[in-house]
């Protein structure tokens, strides 16, 4: 296959916001909170920006070193926008989910780097940062589902019982959806990344496996987490 890759200027580039203008001026006519996109958008862009240079200086370094602090900047933000729907923003709270997180998201990369992809170094940057950075940012999504409804539930006057399966239920309904609509309703990321730079599509799937198995794992494993070490917390509040 062509393993050439189109290059995108910058023009293309801005061609790519023209739906995001769109749905910007949607949200200021029905008088929503079109500020919270518009930043969350110049953040994406700036952050993605600047993690390309970067990245490009990480990569040429393949330091153990860079990349454990990479991996502890990654948990530890993952773990603070986690919080971002939570009420409670204790420092207690943030331990729990920094945790969660960090456990079962960083076991899950251990065992897919260097069992399912068996790297000659643990710590090789191309691998090892893209493939944190997607476990941690999904197992990022379902604790805070879960959190934010296991939260919810409890203020409402359920017990821990109901509340975990509620918040647990509310955690896998994106992870469920993507299993179900993965090579029917659309290909991931970087499985479009791969076929895109002329890797073969059969290649890219078997990767593209191993991706959805690591990130339903570590997504339902973090939330399970949580949800356990929220147990006493739970109990605490409700005889208080």
């Amino acid at each position: 296959m062509n393993a050439t890759v189109e290059l995108i200027t910058w023009g293309g580039i801005a061609w790519a916001f023209l739906p995001v203008v769109v749905a910007i001026g949607v949200l200021l006519y029905w008088s929503l909170d079109a500020g919270t996109a518009v930043y969350a958008m110049a953040r994406m862009l700036a952050q993605l920006v600047a993690v390309g240079f970067v990245l490009t200086y990480i990569f040429a370094g393949d330091s153990p070193w860079i990349v454990s602090a990479v991996l502890v900047v990654i948990v530890t933000a993952a773990s603070w926008i986690a919080l971002r729907p939570v009420e409670r923003k204790t420092g207690r709270v943030f331990l729990r989910v920094l945790a969660a997180i960090a456990v079962s998201g960083g076991l899950t990369l251990a065992l897919v780097t260097q069992l399912s992809l068996d790297l000659d170094s643990w710590y090789s940057p191309r691998y090892v940062i893209p493939l944190a950075g997607m476990i941690f940012a999904n197992a990022m999504n379902s604790v805070s589902l879960c959190a934010e409804r296991f939260e919810s539930e409890l203020a409402n006057g359920k017990g821990y019982p109901f509340a975990r399966s509620a918040a647990m239920r509310a955690a896998l309904i994106p992870l469920i959806n993507s299993l179900f609509a993965v090579g029917l309703v659309s290909l991931p990321g970087m499985m479009t990344g791969q076929i895109l730079s002329g890797i073969a599509p059969v290649v890219a799937a078997k990767y593209q496996i191993v991706v959805m198995c690591m990130i339903f794992g570590a997504s339902t494993l973090s939330a399970a987490l949580y949800l356990w070490l929220s147990e006493d917390a739970s109990n605490a509040g409700a005889h208080a």
